[in-house]
């Protein structure tokens, strides 16, 4: 059996590979692939209303946050919440986490003013910030809910700022209950907890669009793809599909509360076990360790390949670290299975048992 560690993407659940399988072939036994089908037909339309349904119920969301699903990642991401939010003679706060908040800080600052409201980079990103500060007038409060390289995680989020909250939620969206309606704009790339790459879900308060006095080009505009239904131009059809049977199998087992637990189990589990063995080393503060991405170290480098030759033998896949970090990092999305987490934890123990 195949163990898949991903960091992105990610795992599926094997009836959503199914059934995206399927409809490759047949969709819906018309006889046309997926990939052939007229995307303003009413066959795909009712793939993308389902899917907007679905996330509002999901999130449990009121009626003034909308759900886009959009073309690209959260790197397209990183340029467009700016240029819908951020004035050039204003400013805006950035929590700087890790990799992927560095990307959103760079782009943003091509906007507007940027000041950073709180930065872990003085702990090398094994923390996240305690207090924050910033001007109470910013145009909003941007922050990295999960960063995959560090693997930390906002377990205590900033609800009450006081201005708009904006968060790049990636590699964690979904796999926890949280406020979403606290939040003004939300973003996610797909491919790690709700479908496949190639389509970026976008939630966003109404209350906070239109305030910029740029033109934004009508690709980059917010307001033209609510007001579209997300067919301002051709969505990515087979993307937004994998991602509505992704919702479909997360409503089946439980909803969101359900996946918590479960991604709790998991992470416990597999936290437990390297905090017991002085073989292996954990780097993140154990507050912020997040639960979607474990990362650990050997004190013996030279025992990695090793590690990994073991790990590949078992069928266990996308353990290495990342380039810019090395060490180890194991990705325990939603479509996980906590089997796959027992079958490490047995390799870790007897890993350090033969080598420490």
């Amino acid at each position: 059996m195949v163990h898949n560690f991903n960091a992105g993407p990610g795992i599926l659940p094997p009836a959503v590979l199914r059934q995206a399988a399927e409809a490759v072939l047949d969709f819906n036994g018309r006889g046309l692939s997926l990939l052939e089908i007229g995307h303003r037909t009413a066959p795909f339309v009712a793939v993308m209303d389902e899917a907007r349904a679905l996330v509002k119920e999901l999130m449990q969301l009121d009626d003034r946050h909308h759900v886009l699903f959009l073309h690209g990642g959260a790197s397209t991401q990183f340029m467009q919440v700016p240029m819908n939010l951020l004035d050039e003679q204003g400013l805006a706060a950035y929590t700087e986490t890790g990799t992927w908040s560095n990307k959103a800080i760079r782009e943003g600052r091509l906007f507007g003013h940027v000041e950073i409201a709180g930065s872990a980079k003085d702990s090398g990103y094994t923390t996240i910030p305690r207090h924050l500060e910033f001007s109470p007038t910013a145009s909003y409060l941007h922050l990295t809910t999960n960063e995959t390289i560090s693997g930390t995680q906002w377990q205590h989020l900033p609800y009450d700022a006081g201005v708009p909250l904006v968060a790049d939620m990636s590699s964690d969206i979904l796999s926890r209950v949280l406020d979403f309606n606290r939040f003004d704009l939300i973003y996610a790339g797909a491919q790690k907890n709700m479908g496949a790459a190639g389509v970026n879900l976008v939630v966003v308060n109404e209350d906070i669009l239109g305030r910029v006095r740029r033109t934004i080009p009508t690709m980059m505009d917010y307001r033209n793809h609510i007001k579209e239904g997300s067919m301002l131009n051709t969505p990515p059809v087979f993307a937004v599909y994998v991602v509505l049977l992704t919702l479909r199998w997360l409503k089946e087992q439980g909803g969101v509360a359900a996946l918590e637990d479960r991604n709790r189990e998991k992470s416990d589990l597999l936290y437990a076990t390297l905090a017991s063995i002085p073989f292996f080393r954990l780097p993140v503060a154990e507050a912020d360790r997040s639960r979607m991405n474990v990362v650990f170290t050997l004190p013996d480098p030279t025992l990695e390949a090793e590690f990994l030759e073991i790990c590949k033998a078992n069928q266990l896949y996308g353990v290495k670290g990342h380039r810019s970090v090395g060490g180890f990092r194991v990705s325990l999305y939603n479509a996980l299975p906590l089997s796959s987490v027992q079958v490490l934890v047995d390799i870790l123990h007897d890993f350090a048992r033969t080598r420490g």
